[in-house]
This record gives C-alpha cells, structure tokens and sequence, in this order.
C-alpha cells in the first residue's frame, strides 16, 4: 500500500472543493481582522487591551495572507475540477482510459463517482501498487474505492480479498474495485453476495459514456431551433399556403435534427410551417 505524500498548505485546501474554499477566505480574513481585535476589546486587563488597540497593524497582514492563500487554493480547485471534467468526457475507449498515469486514472474514476451525486475523497492512500484511493459518501454510506490501470492483467482474488478486510476497519459498508481490464474467476466468485462491486473496463466506459455534461446531450423537445433556408430556396411544388399568414412555403432544414421541412417564406416575420418532408 503507498504512502500518504506530502502536501503543501495549498495543495490541501485545494483538494475541498472551490466555493467553500472561497467562502472560507473571507470569514478567515473577517475573524483574523476584526474578531481578534474585538476579542480583546472585550478583556478587562489592560495589557489585553492596550495590545487590542495595536492588533489592526499586527493582524492585517496575516488577514490578507491568509484570504490569498485560501482563494490560491480555491482557483486551484476549480482548474482541477474543469480539468476533470474535461478528461471524463474525452473518454471515448479503452485505449482512451488508459491514457495518462495510475494518478489521472484515480481522479478519472472519481470524477464518474461524483457525477453520480457522491462526495469523494482522494485519499492519497492508494498509489501504483494499490490501496485506498478513494472514499465516497452518500445517503450515510461509506464506500471503500481501490483503482487498477491494469489494462493486459486480469485482476486476482488477492486483491480483492484485501479489500474486504478494510471494510471493517475503516467502518464502511460497500467496497468497489475498478479496473481497464477484467477480473478473474476466483475473484468474482469471491465477491459475489458480498458488499464488493467489480467494474471492470467495458463497465467503466458504459458508465462514462452515460454521465457525459449536458453539452453532449440532446437538445430538449421544447427548446426552440432556427430552421435554416435550403438550397435552392424556392417554393414547394403543390404545397399549400402558410397556414398562418397565406405565404408561400419554402423548404428548410432543421440544424439539430437536419429533417427538411416546409416553413413559410416570410420568416422571421412569420412561423409557420407545413408538414416535414421525407
């Protein structure tokens, strides 16, 4: 199992996420520079007090130091959490996950959880050889996360074995592993009727492949889409008027489903439309 590195200040308020980063500068900066002072404002002796009334020189420059600090970390928070993002959806293939190191493909499974409504924790326990990567928490579950960028090994009941006897003691109630490859039969029949989920790669991608952003998705039934003029735009042989204002009707496109259809040769002034052309 690896060991827990090293974090700068930073680098650990850059693992919460953004706004409470944020949020956390400001009431930072408010207590350092003003809560001090006004504490000891309120003592009776007065070596309190008289220190009270230099506090603003002494204070506010660690009033300061510290909002940046926590907005630093904040502004790292959220490249990272864009960065993300953007990796889960480029994730098209199996090859496509095992891009970049064992790191990305931890942050890669966590994004996917978080997606799906989970506070995660990278918890710096797991590394190239395995361990804890990850903790997820939701409806008052602990979940146990181990990560394997294994794409040409299978994974072995070993690893999973291991797995289970971390759910006591870390008082969780579920154990996932995740893999590019697939695991063996021992290790399935091992984890069958157990509190242990095994995904493996063609599971993880499906599972992407179903959280991608919004910008990938449809557009709504009832969002409303320009038509574009067809080429040659001219009126339709045989079409009836507009049925709203006694126009010639036109062939058009329509850019999001490219259906032809009738629309009436006065748009934008008028909307209306005959029947879809096939």
């Amino acid at each position: 199992m690896g060991r827990r590195t090293k974090q700068s200040p930073i680098g650990a308020l850059a693992t919460i996420p953004w706004p409470i980063g944020f949020l956390a500068g400001i009431i930072g900066f408010i207590l350092v520079r003003y809560g001090i002072q006004w504490f000891l404002s309120l003592q009776g002796g007065m070596l309190a007090q008289a220190f009270g009334q230099q506090s603003s020189a002494v204070f506010a420059p660690l009033a300061w130091m510290l909002l940046g600090i926590c907005w630093i970390a904040a502004l790292a928070s959220y490249l990272n959490a864009r960065k993300r993002r953007r990796f889960l959806d480029t994730r098209t293939t199996l090859e496509s996950l095992a891009a970049g190191g064992w790191r990305q493909f931890e942050q890669l499974v966590g994004e996917a959880f978080r997606r799906q409504g989970y506070t995660v924790e990278e918890t710096g326990l797991g590394g190239p050889d395995g361990g804890i990567d990850l903790i997820l928490r939701k409806d008052g579950r602990r979940t146990l996360v181990q990560c394997k960028q294994w794409k040409r090994q299978q994974v072995g009941v070993s690893v999973v074995r291991e797995m289970a006897g971390l759910l006591a003691h870390h008082q969780a109630q579920a154990v996932k592993i995740v893999c590019i490859g697939t695991f063996t039969p021992d290790a399935e029949a091992f984890a069958r009727e157990k509190p242990i989920e095994l995904i493996g790669g063609e599971q993880l991608l499906a599972m992407i492949q179903s959280l991608k952003t919004v910008e990938d998705a449809p557009a709504p039934i009832n969002q409303r889409t320009e038509p574009t003029l067809a080429t040659p735009a001219h009126p339709a042989a045989d079409a009836a008027p507009c049925p709203r204002c006694g126009g010639a009707l036109v062939q058009r496109v329509n850019r999001s489903t490219g259906q032809r259809f009738l629309g009436c040769s006065n748009f934008p002034k008028c909307r209306g439309t005959g029947t879809a052309i096939t």
